[in-house]
């Protein structure tokens, strides 16, 4: 079974790699760049995307947003510039004052949106592990315990046994 954490970092990854595509999309567009962009910047850009979010799910898990906005900051910045490679691309590297605030929203919005979907899972995941784990326990059922007697002694056994010895055994009289 896979580790909470494992499990976070991986949708993490995927959350900020697939925001950080449709963002540069979007910024694209609000900034006046090609609203229907080409097959070879859309190759780049999702290969680009993916990248991002295999990386950031190979990263160890912290905790917080602002962790995330610097990783959706880097995974925007390399979409914008995936995006930026088109040979139609007409207005260089360089963004647009719309395409900068469109980014500069997008940041903590998502930031705080990928947060809110990381406790949303693992609240999630929690319960449904209690659920099952309440469903599979087999209940303990009480069964009567077979009542055993001593077998009786012949009784040549019990004069041989009581006679093996000189005298008795005990504690001393005084005692």
């Amino acid at each position: 079974m896979r580790q909470p954490a494992e499990v976070t970092a991986r949708v993490r990854g995927l959350f900020v790699g697939a925001a950080s595509g449709a963002v540069a999309i979007a910024a694209h567009a609000l900034g006046g760049g090609a609203v229907s962009p080409d097959r070879s910047s859309i190759t780049l850009l999702i290969a680009a995307c993916a990248v991002v979010g295999t990386a950031i799910a190979s990263t160890r898990v912290r905790r917080g947003a602002s962790e995330l906005a610097v990783l959706l900051a880097a995974g925007q910045t390399i979409g914008h510039l995936a995006m930026t490679m088109s040979p139609e691309h007409h207005h260089g590297p360089h963004m647009t004052a719309h395409m900068l605030v469109a980014h500069l929203i997008a940041i903590p919005s998502g930031a705080v949106l990928i947060r809110a979907a990381e406790l949303a899972i693992a609240r999630a995941a929690s319960s449904v592990r209690r659920t099952l784990s309440v469903l599979y326990t087999v209940p303990l059922v009480a069964t009567r315990l077979p009542l055993v007697r001593a077998a009786r002694l012949a009784p040549g056994a019990r004069w041989f046994l009581v006679g093996s010895g000189v005298g008795t055994r005990g504690p001393p009289t005084f005692a």
